[in-house]
């Protein structure tokens, strides 16, 4: 019987140990970096410094609402991951938010080994990972109750809805320079209420990543940062470092992420229906394509 027993034991503990793994395996969108009572503009300028401290390039920054700022950053190890897959560019920057919410003062960061299987890049930037807890914290991951990377990789929301490598494509240029150029005087210019926060060049490539802010009122209102996030992140941790929308700029086209993809991996748990869901916001992917399209020089219906 003491040997049935042991027996018994020995395989508890092995299925306590194979659930421990899968745990492990499970990966979460944000970092939550540390919290605690403060203001935002100081913390800013701390993490900032910390940031470049640990070797990363600040590449911007913005406001998209009171009492956040969402930070945009960039390393030789994302710069150069980003040039080896298709479209990997979008993977070329982290961001970093710090929030005032309640008390306290959260600062938390988009998660490498998450968005480098969301962009199905040949790496997942374990030591962008390393050096941004390093620099900054780790009180625990969120956003989530975890994907693996094997469905990160063939992510999409729900059936019919895009996965990464559906991207809406606006508009083809002559050349990569002409194709950045317009982006960049399409930003600059701000009419869709579209403007640059940051630009990153993927190294050794013809390809852009820019992050962009999104403002809009009354009938535009629905691709605004304020009103998506009012919506959406509602929980006690905040997720604005899903802040700022991307335009990638490759060869001579100019892509982004449909917004029920690029949302939707940010927020993958939450309910397609009901108080703070994606209903709350189903206008929001049509207006966020339209203003992007027309912003970069493409026409409205650009896919």
């Amino acid at each position: 019987m003491s040997r049935i027993w042991k027996s018994i034991g020995f395989m508890l503990l092995a299925l306590c140990a194979l659930t421990a793994i899968a745990q492990d395996a499970l990966l979460k969108p944000f970092v939550l970096a540390s919290k605690g009572p403060g203001d935002v503009a100081p913390k800013v300028e701390a993490t900032k410094a910390a940031l470049a401290k640990a070797g990363f390039t600040v590449a911007g920054s913005y406001s998209p609402y009171a009492n956040t700022t969402v930070i945009g950053v960039t390393n030789d190890e994302l710069r150069t991951t980003a040039a080896k897959s298709e479209h990997g560019g979008f993977g070329a920057a982290m961001r970093v938010s710090v929030v005032k919410a309640g008390n306290d003062v959260q600062v938390s960061y988009t998660n490498p080994p998450y968005w480098a299987n969301v962009y199905r890049m040949n790496g997942e930037l374990k030591d962008t990972a390393a050096k941004l807890q390093a620099a900054l914290g780790k009180v625990e991951e969120f956003g989530a109750k975890g994907l693996t990377a094997e469905q990160l990789r063939k992510y999409h929301y729900a059936f019919g809805m895009e996965y990464f490598n559906e991207p809406n494509e606006f508009v083809k240029y002559g050349s990569h320079e002409e194709a950045v150029k317009a982006v960049e005087a399409g930003l600059a210019a701000g009419k869709q209420g579209v403007t640059k926060v940051y630009r990153v060049d993927v190294a050794g490539k013809k390809e852009v990543l820019f992050g962009v802010a999104m403002k809009g009122a009354g009938d535009s209102k629905q691709m605004d940062d304020a009103y998506i996030m009012s919506e959406i992140d509602f929980r006690d941790v905040k997720s604005a470092a899903h802040l700022p929308y991307d335009i990638l700029v490759a060869d001579n086209k100019v892509f982004a992420q449909y917004a029920r993809f690029r949302i939707a991996v940010s927020f993958p748990d939450l309910s397609m229906m009901g108080a703070n869901s994606f209903m709350n916001i189903m206008k929001s992917p049509e207006a966020i394509r339209e203003a992007l399209a027309l912003t970069v020089g493409g026409k409205k219906d650009a896919r």
